[in-house]
């Protein structure tokens, strides 16, 4: 029998240093065009085109395709870069272990309409862009934001002390937060981007507040449980 080293069948896998600096890159330069692509939609309105934003970011078109596949692929990056907008802002405004139910809903609120009225055309987009025309496509949305309701169903759960709250009980309300939230917000914006808002910042947010503190308290009462609004997240639910 032939003797000799074998390969080491756990050892870990050699990465190509040459590899890893063109994803590093490729990671840097999208990032970039995304940042570019918001400047355009907060200049041009959600009409803007794949042309527009190459310019915003000074480079050619060819360069931008290059990175991105098609129209599509900078959509969901676009969304990609709201949701984690959207999660560090609300999760960084509140106190999860001392702020009450109530309170941290009315500050998740505040904190979601700031980021809408720092990039209404962004929101705009999202809801009626033209770079998603085909059915599938427009899904993207809506897998974003089911994404953000198992993330957000998991931090929650894991902060209750009742633990006959169940997960899928608490995503499916924070789905539902996130298509009442997404109407509402299509509404407030109006289609018609120089228009003012038509409700001032402060009654949106209390709005927004009323009807997700709403849907929290109708999801309780269809599973047995009381929603405490007064009383801190992790003590908020309970079977009495």
């Amino acid at each position: 029998m032939r003797s000799g080293r074998g390969v080491d069948a756990g050892a870990p896998k050699r990465v190509d240093a040459r590899t890893e600096r063109w994803r590093e890159h490729r990671v840097k330069v999208r990032g970039q065009f995304v940042d570019a692509a918001f400047r355009a939609l907060d200049k041009f309105g959600p009409e803007v085109s794949m042309g527009d934003i190459a310019k915003e970011a000074g480079a050619a078109k060819p360069k931008l395709y290059r990175h991105f596949e098609d129209k599509t692929d900078l959509y969901n990056a676009i969304v990609d870069r709201v949701g984690d907008m959207l999660w560090e802002r609300i999760v960084s405004s509140a106190d999860m272990t001392n702020d009450s139910a109530r309170e941290l809903i009315r500050r998740g609120a505040a904190a979601y309409v700031l980021v809408v009225s720092e990039h209404p055309n962004v929101f705009r987009f999202m809801l009626h862009s033209h770079f998603t025309r085909r059915t599938d496509e427009s899904e993207r949305a809506l897998q974003s934001a089911r994404q953000s309701a198992k993330r957000a169903a998991d931090l929650f759960t894991g902060l209750l002390a009742d633990e006959s709250v169940e997960v899928a009980s608490v995503e499916l309300v924070n789905y539902s937060v996130f298509g009442a939230v997404a109407s509402a917000t299509d509404w407030w914006l109006g289609a018609n981007r120089l228009q003012v808002p038509a409700m001032p910042i402060e009654k949106f947010v209390a709005y927004l507040a009323e009807i997700i503190s709403a849907l929290a308290d109708a999801n309780a009462r269809l599973n047995g449980i009381r929603f405490h609004a007064e009383l801190p997240l992790h003590r908020a639910f309970s079977n009495d």
